[in-house]
């Protein structure tokens, strides 16, 4: 429904293009983890390699996003700054999975193997005896 990311990169020497960043990488992390998934045949042939068969995240299937910067200023630079490039990306993919996996808990279901898409979901409820 909604994201939040907070984050320390030091200086912001372009607040706008860090937030772009943000919004991306946490885009990506998102697909990741409900929905990309590279399939091969048998003799090794990727049969999702176009935007019709990947499930890419288009801009509504992300929720509103909430981005705080809390700066702590690098002190092995003279600008103060830090990096930032895959900051939403990597902390997505845990905070889905991980509330995926807490939506989950009641049925008993511990772990569920990214993609968390809804065949996936759907699997883990029938093989943990409840049928949704």
């Amino acid at each position: 429904m909604r994201y939040t990311a907070v984050n320390d990169f030091g200086n912001l020497v372009n607040p706008m293009i860090v937030e772009g960043q943000l919004h991306g990488g946490i885009a990506q992390g998102i697909g990741q983890a409900i929905g990309e998934l590279a399939i091969y045949d048998d003799s090794g042939q990727l049969v999702t390699g176009s935007f019709m068969d990947y499930a890419m995240p288009r801009a509504g299937d992300v929720p509103v996003m909430t981005v705080e910067n809390l700066v702590f200023p690098a002190r092995t630079n003279v600008l103060g700054v830090k990096g930032c490039g895959e900051a939403g990306c990597a902390g997505s993919l845990t905070s889905v999975m991980n509330a995926v996996v807490d939506a989950l808990a009641l049925l008993g279901i511990r772990h569920i193997d990214m993609p968390a898409s809804p065949q996936r979901v759907r699997r883990a409820i029938e093989e943990a005896g409840r049928t949704p």
